[in-house]
């Protein structure tokens, strides 16, 4: 909104008997109020709005950045599997993650449960939506890595399958 066509609404407001004016105009909202002598601001009627940043890509690592450190000696040699070989199952919403159908029932699958395309892993509630997710491939589930109740983000990992 222009600053001027602000000015021209607090003197038309200043000016006439109404107390309050609104006005939504392209996504923007403004509000005046009169304040009388003596009288008491009201609080805000509204919760501030959130911003969230939107997360930018990140440049590639060159290959010599990539490769891991070596083991300190007198370390078990690291056992890694290949990344190929383990697949991320992704929110592919912002809600909070559940395990298990209700409180008191248990989980969907456990750390070592062999799972099919399109077994339910788990509930992310969005809005008082219960959405199920599903997984995508078939094998066995090797790491859980939230939390049950927990906050998640789109596309944050939430189980890593080993792939069959």
């Amino acid at each position: 909104m222009d600053l001027s066509y602000v000015k021209k609404l607090i003197k038309l407001l200043s000016e006439s008997d109404v107390e309050e004016l609104e006005i939504e105009e392209e996504g923007k909202k403004i509000r005046l109020t009169k304040s009388r002598p003596g009288s008491v601001p009201a609080a805000p009627a509204a919760p501030p709005v959130a911003t969230y940043a939107v997360p930018q890509p990140v440049a590639a690592v060159p290959a010599a950045a990539a490769q891991p450190a070596p083991a300190a000696p007198g370390a078990p040699p690291a056992t890694a599997q290949p990344k190929e070989h383990f697949h991320e199952v992704k929110s592919p919403i912002v809600g909070t993650f559940y395990r298990a159908p209700a409180p008191d029932a248990s989980p969907f699958v456990q750390v070592g449960a062999s799972v099919e395309v399109g077994t339910v892993l788990c509930i992310v509630e969005a809005m008082k939506l219960m959405n199920e997710i599903e997984c995508d491939v078939a094998g066995k589930v090797t790491k859980i890595l939230v939390e049950n109740g927990q906050p998640v983000e789109y596309d944050q990992t939430l189980f890593l399958v080993e792939k069959v």
